[in-house]
């Protein structure tokens, strides 16, 4: 008679199976174990005979195994080498074994190696401010020659014609001392219209500006707030995607506009394909900023108008210069409360008791701390005046930063390192300094706007950042 055993009622309702005492394998270890086995065998085998062939390669060559193991070491390993090394292996091997085999002659002494190509050029021969003179200098010049803009004809519209036409105008007198922050924003448009990379013709244009002014919109009293300019816009850019069809062409993306305000920063967030794909040519460029896109937006640098500066030399009065408010900055307020009592440096919260242009011209370093935006115009402005800018500006996009070194000419420290601006630029040896001065002395050029563009200057450095950024997206009309 069958028998059952009752188990116990927890076995019927447990949902763990009971653990055995015992190994257990299941098929899918089983299935993995097969091949683990299959490839530990093959190395042990493989290793056995390596070791057997080397023995009897020891035994069979007429050099002792020492002077063997140093003769191969001295020996440059060329492909013809390891050939011959390889072959005088399989001879001594096959006489091991009894058989008979040709005697190799002596090798040929390998031939003489071939000296390397020199490396693609890095960096400046010189060691100057450029990351590559040779390649920047080249692409420029083939972007002087090729490169066409075109301007949508609201820049060339009659002053009294229409009500909005200020605001498109190039301004008539970009010199005035009220627009000195703006000063950028207006001569790229008054430079470019006295271009050779200004065209008539879309259809062989590499861009198209929108020329509205930021500035312009600010200070009119119809649109003025950063809503009512972020509207105005958004129209603006609907009524040129009508009219013509270059942006639908593109969604935007060879469109660029140029602003140095602050309130720039929102101008086309109402507009999607704006933000999303047009350049923005911009003072304030800060990774931070949210509308803000390295690989795509251009840093445009902050200029204020001067007048022609002769040949710099190096100064040796001050150690560091800084004036500027500290509203809405909390950087600045701590340079102010760990500094402002130094002997050797003159941090001053608003104006300095001495003209501020010469802060700059006596002084070694000068500080560019962020303000209520990354930018300001104390880059330039050292620049100009020969002095070494000491950038405290975390996020700052710095104008020109994939031609220019910057790390020849100037000094970057981040805001938390506030209290070892001292420390650090002690630490600048004398010979480093000269050499960063001569680097700054090179780069001037750069930082200059003429209405009509030359060389190097502003304009046309500006101009290479889009031409880095051309064709990309761009359609046949």
């Amino acid at each position: 008679m069958l028998q059952v055993t009752a188990l116990p009622a927890e076995a019927y309702f447990s949902k763990r199976r009971p653990k055995p005492n015992f190994p257990y394998f299941g098929l899918h270890q089983r299935r993995l174990l097969v091949p683990l086995l299959v490839v530990v065998v093959t190395v042990a085998v493989a290793s056995l005979l390596s070791i057997i062939s080397f023995h009897g390669l020891l035994k069979l060559s007429n050099t002792p195994p020492v002077q063997f193991v140093e003769s191969k070491l001295n020996t440059q390993f060329t492909p013809s080498n390891t050939l011959y090394l390889a072959e005088n292996i399989s001879t001594n091997n096959k006489a091991a074994a009894g058989q008979t085999s040709m005697v190799h002659p002596p090798p040929s002494p390998p031939p003489p190696s071939l000296p390397l190509p020199p490396p693609p050029p890095t960096t400046d021969a010189t060691g100057g401010p450029y990351h590559n003179w040779e390649l920047f200098s080249a692409d420029f010049n083939e972007m002087l020659t090729n490169l066409k803009i075109f301007v949508y004809p609201d820049v060339f519209t009659k002053k009294h014609s229409s009500p909005s036409a200020p605001i498109f105008l190039p301004h008539p007198n970009p010199l005035h001392p009220k627009l000195g922050n703006y000063y950028s924003e207006h001569m790229f448009k008054i430079a470019l219209l006295g271009s050779s990379l200004l065209t008539t013709n879309p259809e062989e244009a590499h861009f198209f500006f929108m020329p509205f002014s930021i500035n312009a919109l600010r200070n009119d009293p119809r649109v003025r707030s950063e809503a009512s300019i972020a509207n105005f816009v958004a129209q603006y850019t609907a009524r040129i995607s009508w009219e013509y069809i270059f942006w639908n062409a593109s969604e935007g993306s060879d469109h660029f506009y140029v602003f140095c305000h602050s309130v720039g920063r929102d101008a086309a967030s109402k507009h999607q394909s704006l933000y999303s794909n047009a350049i923005q040519v911009t003072c304030s460029s800060s990774y931070f900023q949210r509308f803000y896109v390295s690989h795509k937006d251009v840093g445009l640098p902050q200029v204020w108008p001067r007048p022609p500066e002769e040949a710099l030399n190096p100064p040796d009065a001050r150690l560091v210069f800084f004036a500027g408010r500290i509203q809405n900055s909390q950087v600045r307020q701590e340079l102010v409360d760990t500094w402002a009592n130094d002997t050797c440096m003159d941090i001053f919260s608003g104006n300095p008791p001495f003209p501020y242009e010469e802060g700059f011209r006596r002084s070694k370093y000068c500080l560019h701390v962020k303000g209520y935006e990354v930018n300001t115009a104390r880059i330039s402005d050292a620049i100009y005046y020969g002095c070494i800018p000491v950038i405290i500006s975390n996020h700052y996009d710095l104008p020109f930063a994939n031609v220019l070194d910057w790390s020849k000419f100037s000094v970057i420290i981040s805001h938390r390192d506030i209290a070892l601006v001292k420390r650090i630029l002690l630490s600048i040896s004398r010979q480093l300094y000269l050499r960063m001065h001569n680097n700054l002395c090179k780069i001037r050029r750069h930082f200059k706007w003429h209405t009509t563009p030359k060389g190097y200057d502003s304009f046309h450095m500006t101009a290479y950042q889009l031409w880095l950024r051309r064709g990309i997206h761009g359609l046949p009309y």
